[in-house]
């Protein structure tokens, strides 16, 4: 392996249609593509006015969003925040968390550490009002 990785993200494979959640949600997970060992990084489209299905937390992953276009409502626990471009929050593994796009739609940049395959918890239809 190398000492460096460069990839892409819009070229890493969208893995929204896996799931029946095309075109609302584009979804690339890079950490595979970037030979990542301890950092996940996702990138994520959502049309207009799109909520994830789901909320969730992780057994061990902090995580950091960075909106980068649009505007993203986020449910944390209660609580629902508003982010704009060049927002970035920090959210424990424990908050459970879910996504909502604005009017505009949303871009977004998920960052989280320490990753891995099944550490996320999800919960159907958590953020149902």
């Amino acid at each position: 392996m190398s000492g460096y990785t460069i990839v892409n993200l819009k070229e890493v494979e969208d893995q929204a249609p896996n799931f029946s959640l095309s075109p609302d949600l584009e979804a690339r997970f890079a950490r595979v593509a970037l030979d990542a060992e301890l950092i996940g990084l996702t990138y994520q489209k959502l049309a207009p006015n799109f909520r994830v299905p789901w909320g969730h937390t992780h057994k061990t992953q902090e995580e950091v969003y960075v909106v980068v276009g649009g505007l993203l409502r986020m449910k944390l626990g209660d609580e629902v925040k508003e982010l704009g471009p060049w927002d970035a929050i920090r959210i424990s593994k424990d908050t459970m968390r879910g996504l909502e796009a604005g009017p505009e739609g949303a871009e977004l940049i998920a960052i989280g550490a320490p990753g891995g395959p099944g550490d996320a918890e999800v919960e159907q239809g958590w953020w149902s009002t």
